[in-house]
This record gives C-alpha cells, sequence and structure tokens, in this order.
C-alpha cells in the first residue's frame, strides 16, 4: 500500500527516477482504523518528482528557486511491497514501490517500461502499460 508522503520508483523512460506521492486519487480507506487513503496496484497518485535525469523534462537542477517548483505528475502504481491478495488466494508484492507516469487519457508518457508489473492492472484496464512492460506477474 502507497499512501501520502510515500516514495515511489518511477520505472519508465519518461527521465524521473523518484516521485513523492502527494494525492492518493484511487484506492480506499480501512474501516475504522486509518483514515488517509491508500493505493494499491492499479490506482492513481499525484506525484512531484524529485530525482530525474539531467537531460530530461523533469529536471529542474540545484536552483533552490527552481527547485521549490517541482512538477507535479498522475502515475499509475505497478508493483507495492504490501502483498496483494490474488482470486486464487495466493499472494504477490514485490521488492519496491513502483509507479508509471501517464497522461489525463490514461496512457503511459514513456515508451518504455522497466521491470515486473502485476497483472491486476489488466483488469483496471491498463492494457498499453501492460503491453509495454518486460514481464506481467
Amino acid at each position: 500500500m502507497v499512501q501520502q508522503e510515500s516514495v515511489v520508483d518511477i520505472t519508465d523512460n519518461t527521465g524521473a527516477k523518484k516521485a513523492l506521492v502527494i494525492r492518493v486519487l484511487g484506492g480506499s480507506t480501512g474501516r475504522k482504523r486509518f483514515t488517509r487513503r491508500a493505493a494499491g496496484v492499479g490506482d492513481i497518485v499525484v506525484c512531484s518528482v524529485k530525482k530525474a535525469l539531467p537531460n530530461s523534462d523533469y529536471y529542474v537542477g540545484n536552483n533552490r528557486k527552481e527547485r521549490s517548483t517541482r512538477r507535479k505528475i498522475k502515475a499509475v502504481i505497478v508493483r507495492t511491497k504490501y502483498p496483494v491478495r490474488r482470486e486464487d488466494g495466493s499472494y504477490v508484492r514485490f521488492d519496491s514501490n513502483a509507479a508509471v507516469i501517464i497522461d489525463d487519457e490514461k496512457n503511459p508518457r514513456g515508451t518504455r517500461i522497466f521491470g515486473a508489473v502485476a497483472r491486476e492492472l489488466r483488469e483496471k484496464g491498463y492494457m498499453k502499460i501492460v503491453s509495454l512492460a518486460s514481464e506481467v506477474v
């Protein structure tokens, strides 16, 4: 589960490397427990890019004023450390929390996706992400 202030890896070739989750748009809250939203695989989050390659659109340099105006992006969670329960009763979990940057039509901005993605993305309608991924677990 990814929640507000979580740091996620960006696993596409847009140039962004790490992002901080600002807001969870999808996801759910636990009953009678936490009141904050938690995002699972396939949920959309709003992020701020914190680390990027120097030649990318997301790089803002080392100037203090530029760093305070980081770019906000929308991303979909493709891997979580928290286990995801499947219909057959099995669980799948990954080594890191990862996301892919998407546009307003829910298509990925990058042309390549690195690493494995969860099969639950297919059920949530992210077929373009599933087809670009190297492995679907």
